[in-house]
């Protein structure tokens, strides 16, 4: 695979990726609200971007006329200490950021495959495509939750699925997942992946050089446009 599917944006300090990615997302939002009247956001939960999330909520974006929903989350609920909803709305949905609209994709439900069906309607009533996505990854190579042992990782790969979220298991994982699906992902206006520490350059280089089994590197060959890589140490 070459350069020209991903740039790589490096950064000295954490903190200074999270401002140059702020600024970024910004832009792409605030061009979106000015062409179509909307923006649409969808962000990752994990530890990596906190920081990013709290610069970001401070940006100076049309944030009434703008969603924002997720990669991917846990199947628990918002109040759980995994919930990557409960990280997004103490960390981003705050300051001007308060006046987002938020599209979930958990809901209460039976299991994790009514949760998903309920996410995939509200899906379909909303102002697609993505105007921005900002990924992580996983040291194992997974972006979302595409991870490299789940059941359904062929059907979320799949650029033919309908379907935009579906239900994940895996045995790598605590909980059963949710995630938006590849073809809702390869559509977006723009596409970040946002890394930080040694361990997960080693892990982005080696599947962009030599594993293109990962799904980090399927996702970045499938999108429309080179996805912009923002790392920092």
């Amino acid at each position: 695979m070459t350069e020209a599917r991903f740039h790589w944006r490096e950064f000295g300090s954490r903190e200074e990726l999270a401002q140059r990615l702020s600024e970024a997302v910004s832009r792409r939002l605030a061009q979106a609200v000015e062409t179509k009247g909307t923006g649409l956001l969808a962000v990752s939960g994990g530890s990596t971007p906190k920081r990013f999330f709290e610069v970001l909520s401070g940006a100076e974006i049309p944030w009434a006329q703008t969603t924002v929903t997720l990669c991917d989350e846990r199947f628990v609920p918002p109040a759980h200490e995994r919930s990557n909803e409960k990280l997004v709305r103490e960390n981003l949905l705050t300051h001007k950021a308060e006046a987002a609209r938020f599209l979930p994709l958990f809901h209460q439900a039976e299991d994790v495959e009514q949760a998903a069906k309920l996410a995939d309607s509200e899906f379909a009533q909303s102002p697609l495509p993505l105007d921005v996505a900002v990924l992580g990854m996983g040291n194992d190579g997974h972006t979302l939750s595409f991870f490299p042992d789940a059941q359904e990782l062929g059907l979320a790969l799949d650029r033919a699925n309908p379907k935009r979220v579906m239900a994940i298991h895996a045995a790598s994982t605590e909980e059963p997942r949710l995630t938006l699906t590849l073809p809702l992902v390869v559509h977006a206006g723009q596409t970040f992946l946002h890394i930080e520490g040694a361990a997960k350059r080693e892990a982005f280089e080696h599947a962009m050089a030599s594993d293109p089994a990962l799904p980090i590197r399927v996702v970045a060959e499938a999108l429309e446009r080179p996805i912009e890589v923002f790392w920092a140490p």
